[in-house]
């Protein structure tokens, strides 16, 4: 393992990428400042560098070996691309964290969307009225983008809605699904297998490829669900 940018641990992903890590643990403040980091380093202008692709505790950082070839050969391109990197980086506490922009998310949470809904609420003995509530109190942050194109992982989730997921996953989970397990919240962008507990689903589309920007929810962004009737989901459906 090469020497740390800053308090960073790096490690190579193969020959074209990197992995910058903060730790093990997905708490609000590494998730927070793994994603400074990588708006930092995007307005490096760092040669060679084609995506950088941040998680809950890492950085996944692609380039091209070609652009950090050492003259001399004493060095490798992931060796000279840990050094730039190293003395780019500031000392991370002064990085400022950036607020996304607030999106409020409709969801109905009617039993025909939210299958999981009762079920979950007797698990945690509340009412389901009463994790609709809690549910849809939280302003949350999108920690990262993961698992599928548009799929967001967003916290904190109340610890009174915390459960496991699901011993057995469902081969098809519809798209728009509100969904929590463990310590995240989250929506399915599209029709996918998921063993998250479903409690209501959104009329909007979570990712559209056809879309200048294809996922509508980035991380950093906020996000807060808003109830709606079955009623008033049709009407935002057909509006879709």
């Amino acid at each position: 393992m090469a020497s740390a940018p800053a308090d960073l641990s790096v490690s190579p992903l193969g020959d074209r990428a990197l992995l910058l890590e903060a730790g093990n643990r997905a708490d609000p403040e590494t998730i927070a400042r793994i994603r400074a980091v990588a708006e930092y380093l995007a307005h490096q202008d760092l040669p060679g560098v084609l995506d950088l692709v941040p998680a809950l505790t890492t950085i996944g950082v692609h380039y091209d070996p070609e652009v950090w070839r050492d003259a001399s050969g004493t060095r490798s391109p992931y060796e000279m691309l840990v050094d730039r990197i190293r003395k780019a980086l500031p000392d991370l506490a002064s990085l400022d964290v950036s607020e996304g922009p607030l999106r409020e998310i409709p969801v109905c949470y009617d039993a025909e969307f939210g299958e999981d809904l009762a079920a979950l609420a007797s698990s945690c003995a509340l009412s389901p009225e009463r994790v609709i509530e809690i549910h849809s109190a939280v302003i949350y942050s999108v920690y990262m983008i993961g698992f599928a194109p548009g799929f967001a992982y967003l916290g904190p989730l109340d610890e009174r809605l915390m459960l496991p997921r699901r011993e057995t996953p469902r081969p098809r989970v519809p798209a728009g699904s509100v969904a929590v397990a463990n310590q995240y919240t989250g929506i399915y962008p599209a029709a996918l297998p998921g063993g998250w507990h479903i409690i209501g689903r959104t009329p909007l589309r979570l990712f559209d490829s056809s879309r200048e920007q294809p996922s509508l929810l980035a991380a950093g962004d906020r996000v807060q669900f808003s109830p709606v009737s079955a009623t008033e989901y049709r009407k935002l459906q057909r509006q879709q």
